[in-house]
C-alpha cells in the first residue's frame, strides 16, 4: 500500500519516541478507516508498543466501543472537536495498557458530511494521567486539501507527527 510505505519513516520515528517514553500507543479512527494503525504495525517489532486499535467509523461504534455520547452526536455530529476528544479518552479508558492515544474523525471526501466540507479533520491525543486516568487532552483542527487519499494521508500523518510532538514535549 503506498500510503503505509510513504509514512514508513514517519511512524519508525513514532514507535521510537513511544519506546523512548515506554508508553504503549492506541488508537481511534474513523476517517483513516485504520490507516494509522496500518502505518504503525506496519513496522517489524511495532508490537512492543503497539496496543491496540478501533475503527468507528459509524455513531453506533463511537458509542458502543469508545463510549462517546449518543447525545454529542446528535447535537454536534462525528466531526468536531469534542468527539475526537471523546475518542481520544474513550479509546485510553479501553486500552489500559496504553499511556497515549490518538483518535481521528473527520470528511475525507468527496463532498461534504454533515455540513461540513472535505478535507475537515479532528485528531486527538491523550496521555494517561498520573492516577491511571484519562487526560491531557489536545485537539488539533486541521482543513487538508486534495483528493480522499490526499485526505487521509495527510491525516495519518499529522496524527503520527502529534503523538511525537506530545511525548516529546510533555504536557499542555
Amino acid at each position: 500500500m503506498k500510503i503505509v510505505s510513504d509514512l514508513a519513516g514517519l511512524a519508525e520515528e513514532t514507535l521510537t519516541v513511544c519506546r523512548n517514553h515506554n508508553v504503549m500507543i492506541s488508537t481511534a479512527e474513523s476517517c483513516t478507516g485504520g490507516l494509522v494503525g496500518g502505518c504503525l504495525t506496519a513496522i517489524p517489532g511495532s508490537s512492543d508498543v503497539v496496543d491496540r486499535g478501533f475503527i468507528t467509523y459509524s455513531y453506533d461504534a463511537k458509542t458502543d466501543l469508545l463510549g462517546v455520547s449518543a447525545d454529542l452526536l446528535r447535537k454536534k455530529g462525528a466531526v468536531c472537536a469534542e468527539v475526537a476528544e471523546a475518542m481520544a479518552t474513550g479509546t485510553l479508558r479501553n486500552a489500559p495498557k496504553s499511556g497515549v492515544s490518538v483518535s481521528l474523525t473527520g470528511v475525507a471526501g468527496p463532498g461534504a458530511s454533515e455540513d461540513k466540507p472535505a478535507g475537515l479533520v479532528y485528531i486527538g491525543c491523550a496521555l494517561r494521567g498520573e492516577d491511571g486516568k484519562p487526560d491531557d487532552v489536545v485537539v488539533e483542527e486541521h482543513r487538508f486539501s486534495g483528493d480522499r487519499d490526499a485526505v487521509r494521508h495527510q491525516s495519518v500523518a499529522a496524527a503520527l507527527n502529534l503523538v511525537k510532538y506530545r511525548l516529546n514535549r510533555g504536557r499542555g
